[in-house]
């Protein structure tokens, strides 16, 4: 890496490209952070803030107005404005950090002008991405696609102008790596997690009856019908079985929930990270059977506080599942093998085994480790 390489930034909104962005303040690497929010973001200098609110509230009152499908699309529908402006604020031999559709001819123009891109994959590849999620809005028969279909087009069309991709899992990884990419173009660099406010309550209630627990939103890309189903089949088992979900709903899931509607289900609103952990604490198991995931937090605040997880294979967080200790990781689509776990580990609470925390999971998902994984990666790129 040269003395000071220039990096400009683009994310239209908070995002998990704002860590990255924050990297390149401290060491002085960051020209530019574009956003259309009102505001910046903290930990990235007013001086090299640019932004463009216009955008940012127009899709503020889509996403308050429309349905989160539509809302969704017209948001998306701002990135090609939202390309054009970031590009007339770069300069011949800026590199570039971005994520899927955000800025399509930036990325174009900065390698025609000697600077590299880096792609923010919170998602697989959009061709990954598409393939999974598209047959499961089929399988349930929802009229509705994953997403907007030009937003899926113009995130595989920015693809051919990525040379790097931050990939914060080795299932983003790997979906990568099957399409083409190779791996030293590939930067292994799970986010940050933030799981100070996040630990293990200690002695078990004895008289608890089994509790399931998932405090992200659901979804058909979040495997809510699977985890229902297989909280159907524990409950035939261990009849007073409960179930705590957050309510937070997809337009992709009412019709599913509605099928399952005599199953007994506690509802909580969004919690904040005290009343999360607490939440987290009342509960035995942790179920989040996703079909595609970068790599969620809600499993990785579940194990900082005790909890075995049951995770796909697609979910990123079993990178840190250790199968029987601190977790078990099962096919997508598979509710019988969902319950088949949830009963296991039952048994085991039952005779007092506690699940084993991954080593260091609060470390490894720290500032400190972002900061040495990026600067190593980055260290091996000729910039």
């Amino acid at each position: 890496m040269r003395a000071e390489p220039s990096f400009v930034v683009a994310a239209p909104m908070r995002s998990a490209c704002d860590d990255p962005a924050r990297f390149f303040a401290k060491h002085g690497l960051l020209r530019l952070y574009a956003t259309w929010n009102r505001r910046g973001t903290t930990g990235i200098p007013v001086g090299k803030t640019r932004l463009m609110p216009a955008l940012g509230l127009i899709a503020y009152i889509a996403a308050r107005l429309c349905s989160f499908y539509r809302g969704e699309a017209i948001r998306f529908a701002l990135y090609p404005l939202y390309d054009q402006w970031v590009k007339t604020l770069l300069r011949p031999g800026d590199h570039m950090l971005s994520s899927y559709a955000y800025a399509n001819s930036c990325f174009r123009w900065i390698r025609r002008h000697g600077g590299k891109t880096f792609l923010d994959g919170g998602n697989s590849h959009p061709e990954n991405f598409w393939k999974i999620l598209n047959a499961e809005h089929l399988r349930w028969g929802n009229p509705v696609p994953p997403v907007a279909p030009f937003h899926q087009k113009r995130s595989l069309a920015m693809i051919q102008d990525v040379d790097y991709v931050i990939a914060p899992s080795e299932f983003v990884a790997d979906s990568f790596r099957q399409r083409g990419f190779r791996r030293e173009q590939i930067l292994h660099v799970p986010y940050i997690t933030d799981l100070e406010n996040f630990c293990p309550l200690g002695r078990r209630p004895a008289d608890r009856p089994l509790t399931l627990v998932n405090t992200g939103s659901l979804s058909l890309r979040k495997g809510t019908p699977y985890l229902l189903e297989a909280y159907a089949l524990v409950r035939k088992v261990v009849p007073e079985a409960r179930l705590l979900l957050t309510r937070e709903i997809s337009g992709s899931i009412p019709s599913v929930l509605k099928k399952y509607k005599d199953l007994p289900i506690e509802w909580a609103e969004t919690l904040k990270p005290m009343a999360l952990c607490q939440r987290l604490q009342s509960a035995d198991i942790f179920v989040l059977p996703s079909l595609e995931e970068g790599l969620p937090r809600t499993a990785l605040e579940a194990m900082a506080c005790g909890l075995p997880v049951i995770v796909t294979p697609n979910t990123g967080a079993n990178d840190f599942v250790k199968e029987g200790l601190s977790g078990s990781i099962v096919p997508i689509c598979d509710a019988g093998a969902i319950a088949s776990k949830i009963l296991e580990w039952w048994g085991k609470i039952r005779q007092g085994r506690a699940p084993k925390v991954f080593p260091d999971i609060q470390k490894k998902l720290s500032w400190e480790s972002f900061e040495k994984n990026l600067s190593n990666a980055l260290a091996k790129i000729p910039l």
